[in-house]
């Protein structure tokens, strides 16, 4: 009996002290008091009082010491931006004149032809940009015949007088206006040109008139200038 006392005593106290750390790790930490530390122990002797990091005093540059350093940083910001502008605008520059045609694209962009060696009532084929192109030089029943067709009867209705600068002169592309193919000239059922491709007759004006051709053969952009023509 004697030694389950001491046994019992011996839990007793083990239990006593678990409780007693238990409720030492619940109970909150003591704090110190705010005055239990001086004021100046968060402040740096060298700056003042409202600082709590001494404001970097110590790391700092006067940059107003030499007021006449002023006028040397405006000038280099100054000049500094202006060359920047000069090289924008020099890009720029250099970049669009890259996308204007060159000289030798603007040669051949217009074409200049001698009218005085053509006879009345021939046509010749030259080229331009590539393409062929119709001068016919038309006699007066060729032109007096352009003139007296009825717009009814045309199937893309255009004066003759819209289509030419001087009566005489018939300047179109000969690209036939069905499938591309070059007609023949001083042909086809109106005397003006035949497409031999699929049968389209076009008249002395250039005007569709029988054939599955759907317009009229187009007229280039040109200048008469007497005996000179240029096309483009």
């Amino acid at each position: 009996e004697e030694g389950r006392c001491l046994t019992h005593h011996s839990s007793c106290k083990m239990a006593f002290a678990l409780r007693s750390a238990v409720r030492a790790l619940r109970s909150p930490a003591p704090r110190a008091a705010w005055g239990a530390r001086p004021f100046a122990s968060y402040v740096s002797t060298d700056s003042s009082p409202a600082s709590v990091d001494g404001s970097f005093k110590k790391d700092r540059v006067d940059k107003v010491a030499d007021p006449s350093s002023r006028e040397f940083t405006y000038l280099l910001l100054g000049g500094t931006r202006f060359i920047y502008a000069s090289a924008v605008r020099l890009g720029v520059i250099q970049f669009v004149s890259s996308m204007s045609a060159s000289k030798d694209v603007l040669a051949l962009a217009s074409a200049e032809f001698d009218l005085g060696e053509i006879n009345t009532g021939s046509t010749i084929t030259v080229k331009w940009r590539g393409k062929p192109v119709f001068i016919k030089r038309r006699t007066e029943d060729e032109i007096a015949s352009a003139e007296s067709v009825s717009m009814t009867a045309l199937r893309d209705p255009e004066e003759d007088s819209v289509r030419v600068q001087e009566k005489e002169w018939l300047v179109v592309l000969a690209i036939c206006t069905h499938l591309g193919c070059v007609p023949i000239s001083n042909a086809g059922e109106y005397g003006g040109w035949f497409c031999p491709c699929h049968g389209s007759h076009y008249d002395v004006s250039g005007r569709i008139r029988k054939g599955p051709a759907p317009m009229n053969l187009e007229v280039p952009p040109y200048q008469l200038n007497g005996e000179q023509l240029v096309i483009g």
